[in-house]
């Protein structure tokens, strides 16, 4: 597994996928914008470089969904600034992934309280014990292991731990009054999702944290995926179709006595790969992940 010593990222998935590593996506985020979109009153999704960001702004003050890349952090400070002129307090970690975590230790510094599942805290530990550069305020604060409701801004935002998925720490956070859906990795809008086997990570579980958002979501529920552009329950409901029909061409494959190799070269994903092949996740190199995922 990469680890990522500065900035306070622990791993950046581009490096798993075969995309530019650490150096080249830190040097030079100078030409990153930090988009500000409306989601739901007092609800917004910032885009720039990493996984999506939720916000939720009013009285209580900012309240934010994953912290992207430590470069950026004094841009999404400045896009907050535009919607709210309150603090952030609390940053809800939705997994341990860097371009989701990577600006932990600033906020943490600035004041804000950091919150994750307990295997986020416990991979992240890990990490820094293998690290000098590596700060403790990158570490969430507060812990859950099934749990955890905050009633802030007018609204009531439910946090629930998925089984492994993506990884073994995933959550889904629920803007109840909203109607708002924030999933991190477990849903990748628009292509394949990758899945870190080894932080615990298994396809299964990514189409069942899909099936339980599918049931949190009516037609106008607003879901924020981890990467991907804004989507509602229409979108979900084919992501989660394809993963079904992938999986199961996969168990049969396996069953069938087919090696990794022949299973990657059996393409088994090639008629959903122009329309979910065009991210970072190339086919083949998923193909794989996925054998790994079943094996374990």
């Amino acid at each position: 597994m990469n680890r990522i010593l500065k900035h306070g990222i622990l791993l950046l998935i581009f490096w798993a996928t075969g995309l530019p590593g650490l150096a080249q996506a830190q040097q030079d985020m100078s030409d990153v914008e930090i988009q500000v979109h409306p989601v739901a009153e007092g609800v917004y999704m910032l885009t720039g470089r990493g996984g999506n960001i939720g916000l939720s702004v009013g009285e209580d003050g900012a309240f934010i969904i994953d912290d992207q890349f430590a470069p950026l952090t004094e841009k999404i400070q400045a896009a907050i600034a535009s919607v709210s002129d309150q603090p952030v307090r609390f940053v809800v970690n939705t997994h341990l992934h860097g371009d989701h975590t990577g600006g932990n230790e600033n906020f943490g510094k600035a004041g804000a309280i950091i919150v994750a599942h307990e295997n986020v805290r416990e991979r992240m530990e890990a990490a820094l014990a293998d690290s000098e550069d590596l700060s403790e305020d990158a570490l969430p604060v507060i812990t859950f292991s099934e749990a955890a409701t905050f009633h802030w801004n007018g609204d009531a935002l439910h946090i629930s731990h998925v089984d492994p998925a993506h990884t073994d720490g995933d959550v889904i956070i629920h803007f109840q009054g909203a109607n708002v859906l924030h999933m991190g990795d477990l849903f990748f809008n628009g292509f394949y999702p990758y899945i870190d086997v080894n932080s615990g990570g298994a396809l299964p579980g990514v189409i069942a944290a899909a099936e339980r958002a599918l049931a949190l979501a009516d037609e106008e529920t607003q879901i924020i995926p981890g990467h991907g552009p804004l989507a509602k329950k229409t979108e979900l409901q084919v992501y989660h179709d394809m993963l079904v029909t992938i999986h199961g061409r996969m168990q049969e494959l396996i069953a069938a006595g087919n090696t990794r190799d022949e299973i990657i070269a059996a393409k088994p994903t090639a008629d959903f790969d122009e329309e979910w092949g065009g991210g970072f996740m190339q086919p083949d190199n998923w193909v794989g992940i996925l054998y790994d995922s079943l094996q374990r």
